[in-house]
């Protein structure tokens, strides 16, 4: 998540690179298979031991479960809207993201990647000292959520509104007041036929049982502690009758079981995420 001052790269945009890295070392099979991931964190290998207290804890596997879950659900979802003909993609709170860098799209897919603009040059920096080329048809768009719409700075980057684009939303809406994440949605919902948008949000903690409830707790501390608070949980029914009244005609929501079924099905390692976040695909 990256809504954090100008002047201020995010922490939590490392600690979830951290994490990706560590998915390809720790989990096998990998769910979500990212070459650049190690190399984008600036670490190796030999960084992320399997017995690491830290990385044994129930919560981190469960986080590190959920990020690998949640960037395997969106690109797959990528992939089939570049089928259906789509050339934009749009990653709004891009952080560390390495989906422009590694894609086989080539210059035929556009991808703008949305962020604050202390974020951004923070990871083109990474970027540069870990070799990593950046392709031409990647465009960076510097936006703050709370103050500017995303739209009006996509358009002057070349965004082309009267042309579907898939969206990539992760990390970001629990940072957000409701009405603004609810104002980009209503945006993206104003494209043409076949946009689509992938988010992940956090439950409203009063309709999960008490292990859930706590799962909320430790991670919300987590990230208030790193300077970036948790503002909007969302209570998943009403979520759902909202997306289709803004014009979404289909809607995807996946809960901690249906995630686990798809993702981490017989598993060995007993890899799996919990019931705090869901994954939801919203198509116009």
């Amino acid at each position: 998540m990256t809504l954090v001052s100008d002047l201020v790269p995010s922490r939590t945009a490392y600690g979830v690179a951290r994490r990706r890295a560590a998915h390809q070392v720790l989990d096998r099979p990998v769910v979500f298979d990212d070459p650049l991931a190690l190399r984008i964190a600036g670490i190796s290998e030999s960084d992320i031991s399997p017995d690491d207290p830290r990385e044994r804890h129930e919560l981190s596997r469960m986080l590190r479960a959920f990020l690998a879950a949640r960037s395997r659900f969106v690109e797959d979802l990528i992939a089939r809207a570049i089928e259906r003909g789509i050339r934009q993609v749009v990653i709004l709170g891009a952080g560390l993201d390495t989906f422009a860098y590694r894609h086989s799209y080539g210059d035929q897919l556009v991808v703008f990647e949305v962020d604050q603009s202390a974020t951004q040059i923070w990871k083109r920096q990474r970027l540069a000292d870990a070799g990593i080329a950046i392709p031409r048809s990647t465009r960076y768009v510097a936006v703050d959520f709370e103050r500017q719409t995303a739209f009006d700075a996509l358009a002057a980057t070349g965004f082309d509104g009267q042309a579907a684009a898939i969206f990539s939303w992760l990390g970001v809406t629990m940072y957000l007041s409701e009405a603004t994440a609810m104002s980009v949605l209503e945006e993206i919902a104003a494209l043409p036929r076949g946009s689509g948008v992938v988010f992940d949000y956090a439950i409203d903690p009063t309709g999960l049982t008490e292990p859930g409830r706590k799962t909320i707790e430790l991670i919300a501390a987590r990230v208030a502690a790193a300077g970036e608070p948790w503002r909007l949980f969302f209570d998943p029914a009403r979520l759902g009758s909202s997306l289709r009244a803004l014009g979404f005609a289909h809607i995807d929501d996946l809960d901690g079981p249906a995630i686990n079924a798809r993702y981490f099905d017989r598993r060995s390692d007993g890899l799996r995420v919990g019931s705090a976040g869901r994954l939801l695909y919203a198509e116009v």
